[in-house]
């Protein structure tokens, strides 16, 4: 056995040895209805978060470490720093806000229960992003305990304002810069695919949140003066056909696709070993096709490298039960953009603006609600070697390697600009409901996911000095 395999074999048993204290403390987070969005029990989670750490900090070879909540504008950074025996670093990026809880009505067991039915645990940010964080605070926890001491130094970033787009996260960032030094991030979020394969994201895509308004009378009226009374919804509607072909889908901002690049070569070949399991993604969310019927190669290509405009919800006039005949004074529209590589989010607002200026539409309201640039990490930064490496090992086969992810994350601000390569995994699947009712992780899946965690830094600590 080697020097690394007789490692993972002693952390491995603290691990199985502690399982239920493990899950205990995912339990206790996910019972915190942290939801930014309301500003629902955000300090009460940001401080469960610090207690963890604080335990970290008193535990075998920890002498030096940091813990601290960092005030920010917005909701705080919790913050831990816990030295290592090599002179390499790990930052984990995690978030401590979830997102709300509606519909209530379609969720099988409460939200905020975290109970476990047949292996499974059910709560509201249980995969995003709770169970990854509260796996890899365990996996500090057993390496202490098995090895006493790091195998290299530890931070953690852990913000609470993902779920509403890491408003202040820059703020943080700025003034801060010191405490994100590393020499790779795992990155907040990860899946096992339809085939239990584990995915490895390289990536993020960016995004522009933004929300239309479109204002006509000054009041409500009855549905009569339809005849002679503008209707601000079936404005804002004309307006958002103006946004997209009908038939390609293509955005028709011009100047929209101006700074995307084509994927190499290399990212081509990527797309040719990752897995999207079509069939089974279909069944699941009971549709004929994909957009655009697309499939294979060009399925994949556009799931990952094309940016996107897309609604996320209308509001105008009457939403109750039965009818109402009324003529409303506002209509209002959520869009979200997905951006690749090379797109910013600043310019891709800009342009809005102006085609709707063009289309003879400025009078309808631009609130620019959040904003995050893309970011890439190489397939042959250290991180990823090391991360594809230990997936093996420990899942016992290959994983699934996506360029990037089709989601949002804030890893332009922790990673990219400070030059810090990230690798996205972690210990949701594919039928987890991110962001929907019935959210949920499979105990196994957390269990393993610890024990993922530990070997990517056994492995990391010592790879390629």
């Amino acid at each position: 056995m080697t020097d690394l395999g007789k490692r993972l074999g002693d952390v491995y048993r603290i691990i199985d040895n502690n399982r239920d204290m493990y899950i205990q403390w995912l339990q206790e987070l996910c019972r915190i209805p942290s939801v930014a969005a309301q500003n629902r029990s955000m300090k009460e989670a940001a401080e469960q978060v610090r207690r963890y750490l604080e335990a970290l900090a008193q535990g075998p070879g920890a002498a030096g470490s940091t813990v601290k909540v960092i005030p920010t504008s917005g909701f705080p950074v919790v913050y831990g720093e816990f030295p290592g025996k090599s002179p390499r670093t790990l930052l984990f990026y995690n978030h401590y806000d979830v997102q709300p809880e509606d519909p209530v009505e379609l969720w099988h067991y409460p939200p905020f229960g975290a109970e476990i039915h047949d292996g499974v645990i059910y709560a509201r940010g249980v995969a995003d992003n709770k169970g990854n964080l509260v796996a890899r605070i365990a996996a500090v926890h057993a390496l202490q305990q098995a090895l006493g001491e790091l195998p290299l130094r530890v931070k953690f970033v852990v913000e609470g304002e993902e779920e509403i787009g890491s408003l202040h996260l820059p703020e943080f960032c700025q003034n801060h810069p010191e405490l994100l030094k590393a020499d790779g991030c795992i990155w907040e979020f990860g899946y096992k695919d339809a085939d239990g394969r584990l995915q490895v994201s390289l990536g993020v895509k960016g995004m522009l949140y933004v929300e239309l308004i479109c204002r006509g009378a000054s009041q409500d009226l009855h549905s009569a003066n339809a005849a002679i009374v503008p209707n601000p919804a079936w404005r804002l509607v004309q307006a958002l056909n103006t946004l997209k072909d009908a038939t390609t889908g293509r955005v028709l901002i011009e100047g929209f696709y101006d700074d995307v690049e084509p994927p190499t070569e290399e990212d081509e070949a990527l797309l040719a070993q990752m897995a999207y399991s079509e069939e089974a993604m279909k069944e699941r969310l009971k549709i004929r096709a994909f957009v655009n019927g697309v499939t294979g190669q060009d399925l994949k290509r556009q799931l990952v490298f094309s940016p996107t405009c897309n609604i996320c919800g209308l509001t105008s006039g009457y939403q109750g039960e039965g009818t109402k005949t009324v003529l409303p004074s506002v209509a209002r529209a959520k869009l979200d953009f997905r951006l690749v590589p090379r797109q910013d989010p600043h310019k891709i607002l800009a342009q809005l603006k102006e085609h709707l200026r063009k289309h003879g539409y400025d009078d309808i309201e631009v609130i620019e609600w959040g904003m995050e640039h893309p970011a890439r990490t190489r397939p042959d930064a250290t991180i990823v070697r090391s991360v594809v490496e230990m997936a093996e090992k420990v899942y016992g086969h290959v994983p699934n390697v996506q360029p990037s992810s089709a989601g949002t994350g804030p890893m332009y601000e922790v990673c990219h600009r400070f030059g810090t390569p990230a690798v996205s995994v972690g210990v949701g699947h594919f039928a987890s409901n991110t962001h929907a009712p019935n959210e949920n992780i499979r105990v196994e899946d957390f269990v393993q996911g610890i024990k993922m965690i530990a070997a990517v830094m056994l492995d990391f600590a010592e790879r390629d000095l």
